[in-house]
């Protein structure tokens, strides 16, 4: 089944990064006929704005739509609304359906889904997102796609409409692995920022100068550029989550572990941000960690 203009096209996750991907697609003449979020105040409210069903399960979203885009927050999560034995799940309703799986989730979830909605006659395509919430709503997200090449195939063209990169990693799993490795060496880098800058604090350097000397040296990055300023400032408002980086070098630990390979700068970032959640700043934006490393800064 090729991806039509008039396809109806649903969403089971609309947090930020869903919602407006949901927005993205509605304004390019895409038809939305359905949100859930197990936050319903959120579901309802978007559901308002883009004129679309505000679906009490995931088995409704299914049900009135050709495609569901899924964009949860973990591997639980995930399992919940592919549950083979919950009939408010997806499941019930995935025969002739393509779901487009977005959330940043272990490699074995995303071959496990696909086998359990390809049992029951439909198509699954994970598209890993390597973005935040601003290129979500301008459509210039970086996806990486694992599946069977004809179904990413057959998703391209609804896909290019919400990105600028859009590449096929392999089959089911395989872009999930790439995917934590970018967010592995993010992570690391953010952390690695932190310290620089919470080192030059305390050396009672100028911050500003010191980012911009960063920005052309060896120390410049794509980190820098995006939360350097932000953990000079402490200005942490949530684009990419602390609690979410955590998971996600969580996820590439556990890759590490699986291929006998010892990753310690990996773990010592984890760590840190582990140690971020467990004092509640877990909603923070990642540069949060900053946190952690300049002196007259809370613990």
């Amino acid at each position: 089944m090729m991806e039509q203009p008039d396809s109806r096209i649903g969403f089971v996750g609309v947090g930020r990064m869903g919602a407006n991907m949901a927005r993205r697609l509605r304004d390019r003449g895409e038809t939305i006929v359905a949100v859930y979020d197990r936050d319903r105040t959120s579901a309802t409210m978007l559901a308002s704005e883009l004129g679309c069903d505000a679906a009490e399960s995931p088995a409704r979203v299914a049900e009135l739509a050709d495609i569901v885009f899924t964009v949860v927050s973990d591997d639980t999560a995930m399992r919940q609304i592919f549950s083979a034995t919950d009939t408010e799940s997806l499941l019930p309703h995935a025969k002739n359906r393509l779901f487009v799986n977005c959330a940043t989730l272990s490699p074995a979830v995303h071959i496990e889904v696909q086998s359990l909605v390809t049992q029951r006659g439909g198509r699954s395509l994970e598209a890993c997102m390597a973005s935040s919430i601003t290129q979500a709503r301008q459509g210039t997200l970086y996806l990486m796609c694992g599946g069977r090449p004809d179904v990413f195939e057959s998703a391209k063209p609804l896909l290019e409409k919400l990105s600028a990169h859009l590449r096929y990693i392999g089959s089911a799993g395989e872009a999930a692995k790439v995917k934590a490795l970018v967010n592995m060496v993010m992570n690391c880098n953010t952390a690695a920022l932190a310290e620089g800058l919470g080192l030059g604090a305390s050396l009672g350097l100028d911050l500003t100068l010191l980012r911009e000397v960063f920005a052309q040296t060896g120390a410049a990055s794509r980190v820098l550029e995006t939360d350097g300023e932000d953990m000079q400032n402490r200005a942490h408002d949530c684009y990419f989550s602390a609690a979410h980086a955590a998971k996600d070098s969580g996820i590439a630990l556990a890759l590490a572990k699986t291929a006998g390979v010892t990753v310690p700068l990996a773990q010592a970032t984890y760590d840190q941000y582990q140690r971020l959640v467990m004092l509640g700043k877990g909603e923070l934006d990642k540069s949060a960690i900053s946190e952690l490393t300049f002196k007259d800064r809370e613990r």
